[in-house]
């Protein structure tokens, strides 16, 4: 029997992996023994037990950004979070440690490493973490979800995705989606989101250019996530969500996007050949942007930054492009050309070499 520590989370991007490599290999190994290491503060402590596996727990440790009290505590309670972990491997007799990155990931790298247990990474963004950067340093084994990710010896396996995402005949379920939504399923459809955190600009700037969305033939599906700021505005073919569970189904309906260019995001709509207008968040590293670029680059999605994406820009730019189906057909094929279904399957082979 294999066991295997998989160490991560935090946020979707880091957990959502991490289950799907997780259930591969439950599927594929009936026998082996998944053990899940991640904070008490993070999504993982919610998702992880309600998927069926243990969850094993550290301290959330952020590394310093400034000199100040916490980076003076910083690195005694690192090498507790190392020793802890450290003896979780020997006690559980742990095969392999498979890092996602998040605050729990960086202890299990170095952990594995003096323990001298393979250490297997995925990295979901195309500008890896600062945990990853570290961890790939220690190992040979480095999935990465986007071509030329800047770590050593990286191999390309995509992004392991949920199974409903991977196994979605979008042609199949669109009359399901469509009434599960409450639309034409002969009508196509513009799916907005910006994320389960909403994204402002996103959501004005589409509602205000609802009717003329709907008026150019197009039925809009808008899932506005966050603090539900706004209101339905009453416009036929408009349908106004403030979250949505069956993002498969959204999925299944959707002939154009416009979204956040998270890693996920990118990577699903490329799997399942969905072109999109990206508009990177604005605030952090700007890893979305990089997370968008090789699609964009491919010809199956477009760039536009957040503060230009306004009703003008709809005007001028997307309401032309919905009304052009033949690019949008081409941006589709364009869009499948570099998307990945079988992430989960390549990333547990990487896995697998290292044992």
């Amino acid at each position: 029997m294999t066991r295997y520590l998989l160490a991560g989370g935090g946020t979707a991007g880091h957990v959502n992996p991490l289950l799907a490599v997780a259930d591969r290999l439950r599927r594929d190994q009936p026998d082996a023994e998944v053990l899940v290491l991640g904070t008490k503060e993070g999504l993982e402590a919610r998702l992880v037990p309600q998927r069926g596996y243990e969850l094993a727990t550290i301290p959330k440790l952020p590394f310093p950004r400034r000199p100040n009290a916490a980076a003076l505590r910083f690195p005694g309670e690192y090498r507790r979070s190392i020793s802890t972990v450290r003896a979780l491997i020997r006690d559980r007799g742990i095969d392999a440690v498979v890092g996602f990155g998040g605050y729990a990931a960086a202890p299990a790298y170095s952990a594995a490493r003096r323990e001298g247990v393979p250490l297997v990474l995925h990295e979901a963004n195309a500008r890896p973490g600062l945990a990853n950067r570290l961890g790939a340093r220690y190992t040979p084994w480095v999935g990465v979800a986007f071509e030329g990710t800047p770590l050593p010896h990286p191999t390309f396996v995509g992004m392991p995705l949920r199974v409903e995402i991977e196994q979605l005949d979008a042609a199949a379920a669109r009359p399901q989606a469509a009434a599960e939504f409450g639309l034409d399923p002969d009508r196509p459809t513009l799916l907005v989101t910006g994320g389960s955190l909403g994204a402002r600009r996103i959501n004005q700037t589409v509602i205000a250019r609802a009717g003329e969305l709907t008026a150019a033939g197009w039925q809009v599906l808008h899932i506005q996530g966050g603090k539900g700021e706004l209101t339905d505005p009453g416009v036929e073919h408009y349908r106004l969500l403030d979250y949505c569970d069956r993002m498969d189904l959204a999925f299944a309906l959707t002939d154009v996007a416009v979204a956040r260019a998270g890693a996920a995001t990118v990577c699903e709509f490329a799997a399942l050949g969905i072109p999109a207008v990206y508009v990177p968040f604005p605030i952090g590293n700007g890893e979305q942007r990089f997370n968008a670029a090789g699609v964009v680059e491919a010809g199956g999605g477009v760039l536009v930054d957040d503060a230009a994406f306004t009703p003008d820009w709809v005007d001028g730019t997307l309401l032309p492009l919905l009304a052009d189906r033949g690019r949008v057909a081409e941006m589709a094929r364009r869009a499948a050309s570099v998307g990945v279904r079988d992430g989960s399957d390549r990333m547990v082979a990487l896995i697998r070499s290292a044992l």
